[in-house]
């Protein structure tokens, strides 16, 4: 297996995003600590770490934690929004500390619906500018998108932008909406129905098959992954009988997680790819199991497919899989009609206990965004837009940036 664990760096951010499941908290893990957590993953034979937040980048430790790791034998990741990272400067300091791999977070290639949807006017024009700065390094590059309402219907527009300005770019991570968590919570109208979602996704995936590029897709059932079911993050899980580690920066703690299983309705008995499919995310009770169908393909093909997927996942170590004939036998799952129930947390076990600053308190925005001025309903035209954040100013120095929004 090639399990990667999670470390939130900090729970606060330097955008606002409407659809947030990261609400801030005061907490922050300090560089012992850390180091304590990477130790523990190494222990576990883990392959790698991917430092997350909030924005990692805000962490006063970032590069020292990626030293760390990287002697520690890690192959070492972060995701994050990529503001800081329009610093070329900061991108090195980033590039000598041993990181290896980056996942920039952008919705789409629209410069000003990315701005609504971060809340962070110049946004993307800023993650343009790190995206210019990381093709310069060895860093490898991953783009991620969260499926939402006004992004479902041009995800394939937004593969074309990149594969047209930034071809170095070649692989994707799209995560359908997680509505039960921060702004997300109170905001349920960025979540997206799955028909909304459907021929936009299937696009992007064919275009970048097409291109040679890799892909992967969360918290979308497999009847909506068409051909593309080897591409889903739970199948994948499923079959390789994966497990993650992440270490909250909230009430969770450390969560240990081990099924990849969501909500299934009465029709996907009757899927011949049940065993290997994640379900419908039920967390939050946005999504619609009536949008479920059923599907009768032979699933082996697919689980073949995953075990022999080297090349386009190099975290997977095809020497530990023993299981590729046959379906997997542990995977669970909610059975039946949809409930309406959250389920437990998966167990896990804290190894330290997050440090708390008096001065940081809640993020008053945390649940009560609302958008200002411009809405994607109005009209849009983007090039002029685009055109005005061509000089958007640079984000403020590294060592001034690391107050929250709203905090003093």
């Amino acid at each position: 297996m090639a399990n990667i664990g999670y470390i939130q760096m900090v729970r606060h951010c330097n955008q606002n995003c409407g659809f947030c499941s990261n609400p801030e908290t005061p907490f922050f893990y300090d560089l012992e600590q850390v180091r304590t957590i990477v130790d523990d993953f190494v222990t576990r034979d883990y392959f790698g770490v991917i430092l997350t937040g909030g924005e990692p980048t805000l962490s006063p430790i970032l590069t020292e934690s990626i030293a760390y790791a990287r002697e520690r034998g890690l192959h070492v990741r972060m995701i994050t929004n990529g503001q800081k990272m329009a610093d070329g400067d900061y991108v090195k300091s980033l590039a000598d500390a041993g990181l290896q791999h980056v996942h920039i977070s952008i919705h789409s290639c629209k410069h000003r619906l990315e701005d609504f949807l971060t809340g962070t006017p110049g946004s993307l024009a800023w993650a343009e500018q790190a995206l210019h700065h990381l093709s310069k390094t060895d860093i490898t590059v991953n783009i991620n998108t969260v499926i939402n309402r006004y992004n479902c219907d041009h995800l394939h527009e937004t593969v074309e932008w990149f594969i047209q300005n930034f071809p170095f770019v070649h692989h994707f991570v799209w995560n359908n909406l997680d509505p039960s968590i921060g702004r997300a919570t109170s905001n349920q109208y960025f979540t997206a129905r799955m028909q909304d979602l459907e021929v936009s996704l299937s696009k992007a995936m064919r275009r970048l098959h097409e291109t040679g590029r890799s892909f992967r897709v969360e918290r979308v059932p497999l009847c909506y992954m068409t051909e593309f079911a080897h591409c889903s993050t739970e199948t994948r899980k499923i079959v390789k009988s994966e497990e993650r580690i992440v270490h909250f920066l909230d009430n969770k703690g450390t969560v240990r997680q081990t099924e990849w299983g969501h909500l299934y309705a009465a029709v996907c008995d009757q899927c011949t790819l049940r065993s290997i499919c994640g379900g419908l995310f039920d967390r939050g009770d946005a999504y619609d199991p009536a949008e479920l169908s059923p599907l009768f393909v032979d699933p082996r093909p697919i689980i073949s497919r995953i075990a022999l997927d080297e090349q386009s996942d190099p975290a997977w170590r095809l020497q530990k899989f023993k299981n590729l004939a046959t379906l997997p036998a542990a995977h669970q799952g909610k059975q039946g009609a949809y409930r309406a129930t959250s389920p437990s947390a998966p167990s896990g076990e804290r190894l330290v206990e997050p440090t708390s600053d008096p001065k940081r308190r809640q993020d008053p925005t945390a649940r009560d965004w609302q958008p200002e001025g411009w809405h994607p309903a109005d009209d849009e035209v983007d090039a002029d837009y685009a055109q005005s954040q061509a000089q958007v100013p640079a984000p403020r120095p590294v060592d001034k940036v690391d107050a929250p929004r709203g905090t003093r």
